[in-house]
């Protein structure tokens, strides 16, 4: 069985026992979070929702928090005598996927 959640902004398919790295969610290291935002249910039948299958959710627990690699962000103008450079690093967390339910 499979589903694919929306967090973050973002839409991952997910099954149990997946780890999974999404935006930085408010749960400390060994804390269950639950998904609620559905968008599909697959396995021996599918079932879409519109836009979220009703009484589905998916279970997680937290493995860690952290911050992925430095990436830059360099803007430049040619002829302007204009750049700039910044850099930035996200703040991420690692899930496992513990179970798959629907009502």
């Amino acid at each position: 069985m499979y589903a694919v959640i929306r967090t973050g902004g973002k839409q991952y398919k997910v099954e149990e026992g997946d780890i999974l790295r999404v935006e930085k969610l408010e749960a400390g290291k060994g804390d269950t979070v639950t998904f609620g935002d559905v968008l599909l249910i697959g396995g021996d039948s599918l079932e879409v929702g519109s836009p979220t299958v009703k009484g589905a959710q998916v279970s997680a627990s937290v493995i860690r928090q952290f911050r992925d690699k430095k990436i830059v962000v360099f803007k430049m103008k040619r002829r302007k005598r204009y750049h700039k450079t910044q850099g930035h690093r996200q703040y991420l967390t690692e899930v496992r996927i513990t179970k798959i339910a629907k009502d």
